[in-house]
């Protein structure tokens, strides 16, 4: 007998479709690296998405892995926001060599947190700099509670 799914019987709130609206949205590629500035970097990008402002996360991995839908929704976004965890610029670099132009590029090294290897981060940091990011690039984001 097969076991029910974690996910039977929820209701998640979906994200708006990055491949069929892109001309209309920014894109945001995140480092999700395992260190505390990646993490801090994947916890900015999910802010910046949850907050509604016509930004969405998409999957660098699959950019890496030459997923043409992918590199296409880069290709085709309004801008891209390319959140890097540390000075090695992983996801600058993996635009790049698919063809995907940066608008915007952050490090979150060098935004005050420092690189730990550990996937622990601090939740003040991302709020700090998700509201960050949101000012540089026009976004009206209110504070988490």
């Amino acid at each position: 007998m097969a076991e029910n799914s974690s996910t039977d019987n929820v209701e998640f709130r979906r994200l708006q479709g990055c491949s069929t609206d892109t001309e209309n949205m920014d894109i945001i590629f995140a480092c999700d690296g395992a260190a505390s500035v990646g993490q801090v970097g994947n916890h900015v990008a999910i802010d910046l998405t949850n907050a509604g402002v016509g930004a969405r996360m998409c999957c660098t991995a699959a950019v890496g892995a030459g997923s043409e839908a992918h590199v296409n929704i880069g290709k085709r976004a309004r801008r891209v926001i390319a959140i890097n965890g540390c000075a090695n610029r992983c996801v600058s670099k993996i635009m790049e060599q698919r063809g995907v132009k940066v608008a915007h590029e952050y490090v979150i090294a060098t935004m005050g947190v420092s690189k730990i290897p550990t996937l622990d981060f601090n939740e003040a940091d991302v709020e700090r700099i998700s509201k960050k990011i949101a000012e540089d690039l026009g976004y009206d984001i209110k504070a988490k509670n």
